[in-house]
């Protein structure tokens, strides 16, 4: 992230009351229609079945195809997408359409806002939500430019979305803002 200095004599347009950025993750798509694939063969076997072996390993097809299509299925479209919200009191992440996984984070908790130009599913371990020791927290949903947030207690967030240069400078301008109310205060 660049800072740009202000006595350059350039003015510098205000920033927003809220925030909001998106990342996405068209991949994952692939993987839903794998389990959406799971969960109809797993009804096509119930409802259409020629197996002569008995009951049990029908049923056992029946509820592995079904189980494995609902967490392949859910487990993906939790995060095709990501939604990031910054206001005046806090960073909110929440991910897929349901807005679950759902995490919220008090500006007043936060000692430090970093840009990284390039996060990796690969460094997190996958896609999703992840917690590596040593680097804290994560919620992943494509490679890219993230945000980072050093936490009061020592811990480490990071969040993939796209424009996270222009997030991480509206946090640094609130957390900014907020360390001058207290100082001109005491």
């Amino acid at each position: 992230m660049r800072d740009h200095p202000h006595s350059e004599g350039r003015v510098t347009e205000p920033l927003p009351v809220i925030w909001t950025g998106r990342a996405t993750n068209r991949a994952q798509w692939l993987l839903a229609a794998v389990g959406a694939g799971c969960l109809a063969l797993g009804v096509k076997l119930a409802v259409d079945s020629t197996w002569t072996s008995g009951v049990a390993p029908l049923l056992m097809s029946v509820v592995g195809c079904l189980a494995a299509g609902l967490l392949i299925l859910f487990g993906t479209l939790a995060f095709v997408h990501v939604a990031v919200k910054v206001d005046n009191d806090a960073l909110e992440v929440r991910c897929g359409h349901m807005g679950l996984p759902r995490r919220r984070i008090p500006l007043a908790h936060v000692v430090r806002a970093e840009f990284a130009p390039r996060v990796t599913p690969r460094h997190w371990g996958g896609w999703g939500y992840r917690w590596r020791p040593g680097k804290g927290m994560a919620v992943i949903v494509r490679r890219g430019e993230g945000v980072v947030l050093r936490l009061g207690d020592g811990r480490i967030f990071t969040v993939t979305v796209d424009d996270a240069e222009t997030a991480v400078r509206i946090i640094r301008a609130r957390l900014h803002a907020a360390a001058t109310r207290r100082t001109a205060g005491n």
